[in-house]
C-alpha cells in the first residue's frame, strides 16, 4: 500500500495529527519498498556495513517499541534489544518477510493509539529506557521517532534502487 505524502498544506486537527501522519506514511513506504524486492534481496546486503532489508524492517518495529512502548509508557519489555545479535541487526532464518511487515505494523497500531490517548506535552513514565534520565515527553519521542524513519527510508532507497526495484518515494 502507497500513501500520498503528507503535504504541509493539509490541514490537520493538530501536532499530534501530524506527527501520526508521517510516522504512517514512512511505516507504508518502507513497507512498501520491501514488498516489492524478490525474495532473494531480502537477506542479502548490498552496503559494506552489511545490513539487509529484513534486519531494517525489524529493526524499525523494534525502534518504535523502545520509544514508545519500553520507554514513553515504561512497560516492561522482555527482550527491547530483540532487533540485534551482539554489534548487527538479526533477523533468525525462520524469521519471514510477512511476519515482520505484520509486527511493524501491529507496533504502528501501537503507537498510534498511544498517540491517540495522550497530549504531545504528557512526559513518559521513569524507567530502564531513559538510563536515569528523565523521560522525555512524547513529543520529543515521536520527533526522534519520524526522524530515524526518515534517515533509515532514505538508506533503503538506495538499496532497493542497487537491487532494481522502485526507484524514489
Amino acid at each position: 500500500m502507497t500513501m500520498p505524502f503528507p503535504s504541509p498544506t493539509v490541514p490537520a486537527a493538530g501536532r499530534a495529527e501530524v506527527f501520526l501522519r508521517y510516522l504512517d506514511y514512512f511505516r507504508e513506504t518502507v513497507l512498501s519498498k520491501v514488498s516489492a524486492l524478490p525474495d532473494h534481496e531480502l537477506r542479502r546486503s548490498r552496503l559494506p556495513s552489511g545490513w539487509t532489508p529484513l534486519e531494517l524492517l525489524k529493526h524499525l518495529r523494534y525502534v518504535e517499541l523502545r520509544w514508545i512502548e519500553w520507554g514513553f509508557q515504561g512497560h516492561e519489555v522482555d527482550e527491547p534489544w530483540g532487533d540485534r545479535c551482539g554489534d548487527r541487526w538479526y533477523v533468525a532464518p525462520e524469521e519471514t518477510r510477512d511476519d515482520l511487515v505484520a509486527a511493524l505494523r501491529a507496533q504502528g497500531a501501537q503507537t498510534g493509539a498511544v498517540i491517540a490517548g495522550n497530549e504531545l506535552t504528557t512526559v513518559g513514565v521513569p524507567g530502564p529506557r531513559w538510563d536515569g534520565a528523565q523521560p522525555p515527553p512524547l513529543e520529543r519521542v515521536l520527533f526522534h521517532l519520524v526522524q530515524e524513519y526518515a534517515r533509515h527510508l532514505g538508506h533503503l532507497d538506495i538499496v532497493v534502487e542497487l537491487a532494481g526495484g522502485p526507484v524514489g518515494e
